[in-house]
């Protein structure tokens, strides 16, 4: 039990000295860690992890070498990741086969299995280290504090990297005063919403004295976002520490998580910091010696979109259907149980440690005027360097794409880049230079959002693109108010009419028309952000759309019902694979043998292929293509 705040600054520095060691190898001893976020896990990574233990004590070391996982190290895309301390080795993309070539070559010869490096892409030599390697080079770790560093399971790992000091000062600290330093250090909600995270808690601390409570929103429900998720993978003490914070700063003794139930890992590793921390005295009653208690409480979300929102988030919690509620009252007055609330989401309160013990000023240094501090980005999409990135405001769309992202794939060229999930918009190459904040966002016609990140090459669909936000809007819609439950609906018909080749002209004034009606119109936010795709790809890409309707043509190729697979006749071997393979047998033989070759060249019936692109893909010769 840690009783008071000496006794905290006493067990801090002999975890830290101890998480030192291992990192300096000050100890005597080798470590071995291993990424344990979900997309290394499910690559086997703690199959590797068991490997490295079984053969580490069937040759005696393990006197000499431990072995143990970590939170996400956000490159996944080189996934899984296994890094030895004190040289800081890091091997990626490794297999259970490497086990034994590891612990031979490595942990017992001293020397580096140089196939397992990182190569970097433009010099094509290998990279040793982590921080060498240009994916990190520009990143700054904030709210990924401990990720890819600690275990997130064992406390006093988390203790040695400072888990607890935030509180530790905010609990020295009149309460209003914690709420000037959120405010000075001009945190906003990394939800979505960007509202001024000490605004919100003031407003809750005004209200009488009474019952109040903390809520952490993650249910994180964005196409391709894991942010939220890696988190509390990775440092699930830091998001409660904040959390803890929050309910001293505006007199809360409760606060509740709200994690979607698809996310076993993170809630297993949440259970498990709260029990050691109660364990340890630091939740609970008479937190070090002071008269702030406080209980953390889990509530498991069934995976609806809308429950992000955050007064759909708290009727979920009260055991009612998610559904928004009418604002005002807004919750910070009237909240869970009717009781003054504020809800941040895991991002937010995970940056909130790390104000209160590094200082307002040293989070505000980074950023631009009005967006301070960092933001976490799951990069993903037509991407080389996939994965979870904490960069700087203010950081460019060009380096978090080209520099950090590594560019595109296959020499294709960058079309698009959507930001802020289904609620935001597609940016562009005219907007590479454009620096990324709240405000600089949405008046491009796109929003921050939780940190989703796609990028999209020549080969994207923008009307594609839209409709596939659009079906996503359609499914998790809750249905309370009009204009989103039949709104989205009409949105998807009218997509779907443009991308089937039967759409006019009228079509797309009428479905822009309705997204403007939609988005002024709507109850909530999802309601009111559902046409972002339609409208930022109707303002960048409209010669798609109109491609689409007059000329009956999809200009990438992707729309089934106007693109037709064809032989090119004079590359074509007359092997017969692609007839061989296709499923309806809309291939066929002609009687035309092109220049140099022995066999008839094939067709393809227009009127029987389903374009399922199997010819396409079982061809050798590239003898054919969509047109």
């Amino acid at each position: 039990m840690i009783k008071n705040f000496e006794e905290l600054n006493a067990t801090s520095e002999n975890c830290s000295a101890c998480l030192n060691a291992k990192f300096s190898g000050s100890d005597g001893k080798r470590h071995v860690v291993l990424c344990g976020g979900t997309g290394c896990l499910s690559s086997h990574s703690h199959e590797i992890k068991e490997e490295f233990e079984k053969q580490i004590a069937e040759r005696g070391l393990s006197d000499k070498v431990t072995v143990n996982q970590v939170g996400c190290f956000g490159f996944c895309s080189q996934g899984p990741f296994v890094k030895i301390y004190p040289e800081d080795t890091l091997y990626r993309m490794v297999k259970i086969a490497d086990v034994t070539e590891i612990v031979e070559t490595d942990l017992i010869g001293g020397d580096i299995v140089e196939r397992l490096l990182y190569v970097d892409p433009a010099t094509k030599e290998k990279v040793t280290k982590q921080d060498e390697i240009n994916f990190y080079k520009k990143q700054v770790r904030v709210a990924l504090h401990g990720c890819g560093s600690i275990d997130p399971e064992n406390f006093k790992e988390a203790l040695g990297a400072g888990a607890f000091k935030g509180l530790a000062k905010a609990l020295q600290m009149p309460r209003q005063d914690v709420i000037n330093e959120v405010l000075a250090s001009g945190l906003r909600g990394r939800g979505g919403g960007g509202f001024p995270t000490g605004r919100k808690w003031q407003f809750a601390y005004n209200q009488p004295e009474g019952e109040k409570y903390v809520v952490c929103n993650g249910d994180e429900g964005d196409p391709g976002a894991f942010m939220d998720r890696s988190i509390l993978e990775g440092n699930p003490l830091a998001v409660i520490e904040g959390m803890m914070i929050a309910g001293y700063a505006i007199g809360a003794q409760n606060g509740y998580f709200y994690v979607r139930a698809e996310y076993p890992i993170a809630v297993n590793r949440l259970k498990i910091a709260i029990k050691e921390a109660e364990e340890a005295g630091l939740i609970g009653d008479n937190i070090l010696g002071t008269d702030f208690c406080f209980r953390v409480h889990i509530r498991l979300g069934a995976g609806a979109f809308v429950c992000g929102e955050e007064t759909a988030l708290l009727n979920s919690i009260e055991g009612q259907r998610g559904m928004p509620r009418p604002r005002p009252p807004f919750p910070a007055v009237k909240g869970l149980w009717e009781k003054p609330s504020i809800i941040n989401n895991v991002e937010t309160l995970a940056c909130v440690p790390f104000i209160l013990r590094e200082g307002a000023a040293k989070f505000a240094s980074h950023g631009t005027d009005r967006s301070k501090g960092t933001k976490v980005f799951a990069l993903g999409g037509k991407i080389n360097n996939v994965g979870l990135v904490e960069v700087p405001m203010g950081t460019t769309l060009r380096e978090l794409i080209y520099d950090i992202g590594g560019g595109i794939p296959n020499g294709k060229k960058f079309k698009a880049i959507q930001t802020g999930g289904p609620s935001g918009g597609c940016l562009t190459e005219a907007d590479l230079d454009a620096q990324i904040d709240y405000d600089n966002l949405i008046a491009k016609g796109s929003m921050m959002g939780s940190g989703g990140a796609i990028v999209m090459d020549e080969d994207n669909c923008m009307v594609d693109v839209a409709k596939f936000y659009m079906e996503f809007i359609c499914d998790e819609s809750c249905g309370k108010c009009t204009p989103c439950r039949i709104g989205t609906k009409r949105m998807l018909e009218l997509l779907t009419k443009i991308t089937d080749g039967k759409a006019t002209m009228d079509d797309l004034d009428a479905l822009e028309d309705l997204a403007h009606n939609v988005k002024n119109n709507s109850l909530c936010g999802l309601g009111q952000t559902a046409p972002n795709p339609v409208l930022s790809t109707l303002s960048r890409f409209r010669d798609e759309y109109v491609a689409h309707i007059v000329e009956k043509k999809c200009p990438a190729h992707v729309c089934k019902h106007l693109m037709k697979y064809e032989v090119i006749k004079d590359k074509c071997f007359g092997c017969g694979l692609c007839e061989r393979q296709c499923p309806v047998g809309a291939i066929s033989r002609t009687d035309y043998v092109a220049p140099g070759k022995k066999l008839p060249a094939r067709i393809v019936d227009q009127e029987k292929c389903i374009k399922c692109g199997m010819c396409i893909a079982s061809c050798k010769f590239k003898a054919i293509e969509k047109k």
